[in-house]
């Protein structure tokens, strides 16, 4: 069987007197595409910070191709192969424009700056986002700022990629969008999510976390979804 491309052993984590969870467990293995879910405050945006770092466990591994991270040189490699998503994309863009947005991560990875411009371009195609190189980051309405955030961690082409709540903002329009695109993607994912329908169209089996125990979710509708509009 293959190695799995990241999993979490036994990982511990509480806020104060909460505890989030205690001997958690997972496994995504290369290409894999896994769904989770969760009511609020079951620390799944958790989770994803722990994954690359911004939050340290407890007890428990996290091991990347094989590795255990522990230091911030572990956690640094970690992230340059596993990217983030986060929840508001307003956390993730700082640059004044798109461009210069979606350039900063592969010019820290040490892509040539004669490069930059056909690889800001070809990601803006890919979110259908043509023509917004210069368009100004602060002004965009919430579902462009969520696809350039996307964009931003797309340019620097993770192995894994986390996301959280991505169809936040969208309309159902781009929910397709982004639909084809994550299904477009080899990388493996992990996607927080509350919309089941979504989950059940863009990932291969869906969790859910609960009181710090992660099960399968076995609830099945017959509720149509977007591509029925």
């Amino acid at each position: 069987m293959a190695q799995p491309l990241l999993e979490l052993k036994n990982l511990a984590f509480s806020y104060g007197e909460k505890v989030l969870f205690k001997d958690l467990c997972l496994r995504l293995y290369p290409g894999e595409r896994m769904g989770l879910m969760g009511p609020n405050g079951a620390g799944k945006t958790t989770l994803l910070r722990l994954i690359v770092g911004l939050l340290s466990p407890e007890a428990g591994q996290i091991i990347f191709e094989g590795k255990p991270c522990h230091t911030p040189k572990d956690f640094y490699y970690l992230r340059r192969r596993v990217g983030l998503v986060f929840q508001d994309p307003d956390d993730q863009l700082f640059c004044p424009t798109v461009a210069e947005d979606i350039a900063f991560g592969p010019l820290n990875l040490g892509v040539p700056r004669e490069q930059i411009p056909g690889l800001v371009s070809h990601v803006l195609k890919m979110l259908g986002l043509e023509g917004f190189e210069e368009r100004v980051t602060y002004r965009l309405s919430g579902g462009e700022k969520r696809l350039v955030a996307l964009g931003t961690v797309l340019a620097m082409k993770p192995q894994v990629l986390l996301l959280d709540e991505p169809t936040g903002d969208l309309d159902p329009l781009n929910i397709e969008k982004l639909i084809d695109i994550l299904k477009g993607l080899s990388a493996a994912q992990i996607i927080v999510s509350h919309d089941v329908e979504f989950l059940k169209e863009v990932t291969d089996t869906i969790y859910w976390l609960e009181k710090g125990v992660l099960s399968p979710y076995e609830k099945k509708t017959s509720i149509s979804f977007y591509r029925a509009f």
